[in-house]
């Protein structure tokens, strides 16, 4: 680009506006600012190498160089990070976050303190505040995690529950329902 205009202050700092409207801002630190010509767009080049990019709608686009790691703002509160290694967290003004990994699994962190994982199998993973967790797998069966006990639903309509203690009881569809101790023996069958 063509200059128009070039201009050195006794900081050091050292401005330069081209033909076209730009404006380049050279500091003696060797960080550097251009300042589009719609002087609305403005990029920083910091000397360790981040730059920051604020964009006409306010969108604020921060590369730290040392991470390898993109943060961006948006205008509506929304933020952003992108990290080398794949893995993309999205901060919402509301405070809910949401992070996709590498493998491509996403985690839901919602302000009331529940989490949900969902992963590439289709299995999804609920975390209630209390610690209760559900599992849907991706075969139709259903778990649920609690202090007092695990259960198993499956799709035929067969619930097997353990106990903390070790008791396994398990109801099937019939009717019947089986009963073992924490041994492992039956102590109770109802069979229909």
């Amino acid at each position: 680009e063509e200059i128009q205009r070039e201009t050195s202050y006794p900081d050091g700092k050292v401005e330069k506006v081209l033909k076209n409207g730009c404006h380049l801002i050279f500091f003696p630190n060797g960080t550097w600012k251009k300042v589009g010509s719609d002087g609305k767009t403005v990029t920083v080049t910091f000397f360790n190498g981040d730059v920051k990019q604020v964009m006409p709608d306010q969108t604020v686009i921060y590369y730290y160089a040392d991470a390898k790691t993109t943060h961006t703002t948006y205008s509506d509160g929304l933020e952003v990070l992108q990290f080398s290694n794949g893995q993309i967290e999205k901060h919402y003004p509301d405070g809910k976050k949401e992070i996709t990994f590498p493998d491509q699994t996403i985690k839901n962190l919602f302000t009331d303190g529940q989490e949900e994982s969902i992963f590439p199998d289709g299995t999804i993973v609920r975390v209630q505040r209390d610690g209760s967790k559900t599992i849907e797998f991706n075969n139709g069966q259903r778990e649920l995690h609690t202090s007092e006990f695990k259960r198993r639903e499956y799709p035929d309509g067969t619930v097997k529950t353990v106990y903390v203690n070790g008791q396994q009881e398990t109801k099937y569809i019939s009717g019947r329902v089986r009963v073992k101790d924490k041994d492992g023996n039956v102590i109770m069958d109802t069979k229909v």
